[in-house]
């Protein structure tokens, strides 16, 4: 019975740790360039990635196309994925204006609502992505993290989780070409 107590202790104290050191995107706002989302996200674009399983293993990439627009402060970012196995997806973002500079995403595979929260040169956001698996779908928490490094270049990294454990790793570049 001690050895659980201290074992449940010990975990107590970490997941304490944890939540102490997590990184919120206000750590971000001084840096430079400066995230404008209706600049960055406005015309064409293309991103290149890959993702990975829980052991770090890269197990497919794609190529996506982006068309993004706004009108009335309303943006529209139609994505189109095209995996390594020949996969076809298509995913169409609508942000709208939220409180205090945030903005609510909404998408055709996203559950509910998701708050874009920006600061400096970075974007936050987390949704909850209904994908496909085996003869159904399944929902996987999306915590997405992405930083202007250029004025064009938008480096994307993405932990996925399924009841609070990592489920896989997506990383890409998305880069704006008009």
């Amino acid at each position: 019975m001690k050895l659980m107590i201290k074992r449940l202790c010990i975990l107590g104290c970490c997941l304490t740790l944890a939540a102490c050191g997590s990184v919120k995107v206000e750590d971000y706002a001084e840096k430079k360039p400066e995230m404008v989302v209706q600049d960055f996200f406005k015309g064409e674009l293309v991103a290149h990635g890959i993702l990975k399983d829980r052991g770090g293993k890269v197990i497919r990439h794609f190529n996506a196309t982006i068309s993004a627009s706004w009108k009335d402060g309303i943006g529209i970012l139609d994505e189109n994925f095209v995996f390594d196995d020949g996969e076809k997806q298509q995913r169409v973002w609508t942000l709208a204006p939220g409180n205090q500079g945030e903005y609510i995403g909404t998408a055709n595979d996203v559950v509910g609502e998701s708050k874009l929260a920006v600061s400096g040169n970075s974007v936050f956001l987390r949704y909850t992505l209904r994908i496909p698996y085996d003869d159904g779908t399944i929902d996987v928490d999306v915590d997405d993290r992405m930083y202007l490094v250029t004025e064009r270049v938008l480096l994307n990294e993405s932990s996925m989780t399924k009841w609070g454990v990592e489920v896989g790793q997506l990383t890409l570049v998305i880069m704006k070409i008009d």
